[in-house]
């Protein structure tokens, strides 16, 4: 018989190991919010791009990419915050004026440490802008406007201007039905808009807008008298004491732009006295 031991067998097991990969694993989460940050990001950039004028958005990209790095306006000093910018070839002005007065170029409308502060100008308009609008509502103190009249006004700031809009309603019309002929109602605004427009020097235009007729007619009116109505507000304003060089633009709008959802309503009938903006 051979000699027998005591000694137990070695057993060796080996166990495979794996590491993420599977359903199991994390990697889809971190391209998940990759994703969802680049969509945020996105979204973002949409509403920036409808909520900004034309002259903050070149402000926006100029101080994201401004022509000149490190800081737009010089301390006067030495050094990287003193003027010298950090690429050899650009140079701020060492005179405390910024380089944004010494190289004027076409983007020069957006200034400011920021790029989208208004000049004294824009300033200046926004003012004369303004001035108008209290007249008109009584802002900072009484208007110059009967509580009455009021009722047919509203008005706007827009990137062209103020626009100060006259409507009709029900039963009190600016104008005699199917013409032109201006009611009581509107020879008592257009003299109060010339009034209010004439402490300020700012150049007018005049829209027209009247409401939609019925497609059966076989002539539609709407351009015809929608131009005739502006053109003799233009009249009205004039023979109230607004000089005829600050009318620049008389136009006929038809029934293409209506005030409310239905486009025969009555309050569809109104003018649009813009105070624009002087040219720059």
């Amino acid at each position: 018989m051979g000699a027998s031991t005591n000694v137990a067998p070695v057993i060796i097991k080996r166990k495979k190991v794996v590491s993420g990969g599977g359903h199991h694993g994390g990697a889809w989460k971190v391209a998940y919010a990759d994703f969802v940050t680049a969509m945020m990001a996105f979204f973002m950039l949409m509403w920036l791009l409808n909520a900004t004028t034309e002259k903050q958005r070149k402000g926006l990209a100029d101080y994201f990419a401004p022509t000149v790095p490190i800081n737009r306006v010089s301390g006067g000093g030495n050094g990287a915050f003193g003027g010298t910018s950090m690429f050899s070839e650009n140079e701020l002005p060492q005179d405390g004026t910024g380089a944004a007065k010494r190289y004027p170029d076409d983007a020069d409308q957006s200034r400011g440490t920021t790029g989208v502060q208004d000049d004294g100008q824009d300033a200046a308009e926004e003012k004369n802008l303004q001035i108008v609008e209290e007249a008109l509502l009584g802002r900072s103190g009484e208007s110059m406007v009967a509580d009455e009249l009021l009722k047919h006004i509203v008005t706007r700031v827009t990137d062209e201007g103020l626009i100060i809009e006259l409507f009709a309603l029900d039963g009190v019309p600016l104008f005699e039905d199917g013409g032109d002929a201006p009611t009581p109602l509107l020879r008592d605004l257009t003299q109060m808009i010339s009034r209010v427009t004439g402490l300020v020097s700012n150049d007018l235009a005049i829209n027209g807008h009247i409401r939609a007729h019925p497609v059966v007619l076989a002539n539609s009116p709407v351009w015809e008298l929608s131009t005739a109505r502006a053109d003799r507000t233009r009249l009205l304003l004039e023979a109230a004491g607004t000089a005829p060089d600050r009318v620049q633009r008389v136009t006929g709008m038809a029934d293409r732009k209506p005030a409310v959802r239905n486009p025969m309503a009555n309050r569809n009938n109104r003018l649009e006295v813009i105070v624009l903006r002087n040219p720059t």
